[in-house]
């Protein structure tokens, strides 16, 4: 038996569980903040704790004796919990603190790109203060016909980027977000402004182990909290990924860049910081002169996880000690030629106002009989009772030979969870997968 340490409580973790659990030798230990039914289920023994708390995580290390451990979640990454495990001889499927900030500090992530002379960068200034310089720049940026972004360095969860042009009106808008941030110390109070990207956005993960990187399939999330992709930006509300594991908007040299870019990042992570170890995630934008990166991620996406490990042939576990144990070259990492659809029920109002604590029914039985993969989020179990804690709730996930089969047994699937919720129904529908094509055909002029 190998007994794994799961560090994580959400639908990705879930997924993580699931896909590890597909191996009869796997006795899993789950430490997480509240209590997913489905995580709990999998597990030998749950430990509800904070993720981010190191003498909780020792403890329960202590006491359950893992031969590996695998981090979910971005925040014990940047809390320095794989440093921890491993100074405990816990071989650990996640970067080290100083390698999570790819993640977890984006001046970092744009000062390596801009060093190690990697593509797929872009126009971006930092500031630990707001001023002069910082207005300066934002108006600079228009004045060359490009419109800023403003972001947090740190972390948020996926909802601290707004864009000129849709969350705030105009320039005026953008300098007073930035001066929020530093004044209520969001994502640690110090500020990115880039440039704004043309085009559309796509995932892609790699497993690495230092040296070796070994690609999953392209995902398109949707972080848009509402269907035509309007509405606030949330941690994602869906994804899909297609039978041939590309996307039909990209070309084979858009591939090809893509894996070079994260290639070319994993090569100076080790140069820069030593190495990097356990799941690279990153997210680019396909613009008219190719890709670009608009961040990195240190672990899975969440909601791409979902659709990544519905289709991955290999045993997990096989992954995993190959990234520890840095023998990722010798394993052919392999996915089944199906599409995925992957979509999130929410609590209403969510991101900006979601109902809390609000109960949540979910027919497992019906989901299971569509043949739909069902994953619990952010909800908390208490005495048989499923509630909602007020980030994204049950994913739901569709698999099969088309995309368009896919989206309609995740689309039948939501039917069977009630409750103050809501979903995007267009993921994954042919209308909104053309919308792509075309943006991509209009930009580069087809």
């Amino acid at each position: 038996m190998v007994r794994v340490l799961l560090i994580g409580g959400g639908a990705r973790e879930s997924a993580i569980a699931y896909t590890l659990k597909k191996n009869d030798e796997v006795k899993l230990y789950t430490l997480m903040k509240n209590k997913n039914p489905g995580i709990a289920r999998l597990s030998e023994e749950i430990k509800l704790a904070k993720e981010t708390d190191l003498n909780e995580v020792k403890s329960f290390t202590e006491k359950v004796k893992p031969d590996l451990a695998v981090v979910g979640p971005e925040a014990p990454l940047e809390a320095g919990v794989v440093d921890l495990l491993e100074d405990m001889g816990i071989p650990t499927v996640g970067p080290k603190k100083v390698a999570a900030q790819i993640e977890t500090n984006k001046e970092f992530m744009r000062n390596l790109l801009k060093k190690y002379n990697i593509k797929g960068s872009l126009m971006f200034k930092a500031f630990e203060e707001y001023g002069e310089e910082l207005e300066s720049f934002i108006d600079e940026l228009t004045e060359k016909g490009i419109k800023a972004v403003v972001k947090p360095v740190g972390l948020t969860g996926g909802k601290g980027v707004k864009v000129v042009g849709e969350q705030l009106k105009d320039n005026e808008e953008a300098k007073k977000y930035a001066k929020e941030i530093f004044e209520t110390g969001l994502g640690g109070g110090k500020v990115l402004i880039e440039e704004k990207l043309e085009g559309v956005e796509f995932t892609l993960h790699g497993f690495v182990d230092i040296d070796s990187i070994k690609f999953t399939p392209f995902v398109q999330d949707h972080p848009h909290a509402l269907e035509g992709d309007k509405g606030s930006i949330t941690g994602g509300m869906g994804s899909y990924s297609c039978p041939d594991h590309n996307l039909p908007f990209m070309t084979e040299e858009d591939v090809k860049l893509a894996k070079e870019i994260m290639e070319g990042t994993v090569k100076a992570l080790k140069e820069e910081v030593g190495g990097y170890k356990g799941i690279l995630y990153g997210q680019f934008m396909l613009t008219k002169d190719g890709p670009k990166i608009i961040e990195y991620n240190a672990r899975f996406g969440d909601p791409e996880a979902m659709n990544i490990l519905a289709i991955l042939k290999n045993d997990f576990l096989e992954i995993c000690d190959a990234i520890v144990n840095k023998k990722l070259k010798n394993v052919d990492v392999e996915f089944e030629n199906k599409a995925t659809v992957c979509k999130y029920v929410v609590p209403k109002g969510y991101p900006d106002n979601p109902v809390k604590g609000e109960p949540i029914t979910v027919d497992e039985e019906s989901i299971e009989k569509l043949g739909a993969i069902l994953h619990y989020a952010s909800v908390n179990e208490e005495n048989g009772t499923i509630y909602m804690t007020g980030s994204r709730a049950v994913a739901v996930i569709g698999v099969a030979n088309t995309i368009e089969e896919a989206e309609k047994i995740a689309e039948e699937a939501t039917k069977y969870i009630k409750g103050e919720v809501y979903h995007r129904s267009d993921i994954g529908k042919k209308e909104l997968i053309k919308k792509r094509i075309e943006t991509m055909r209009q930009l580069r002029g087809f």
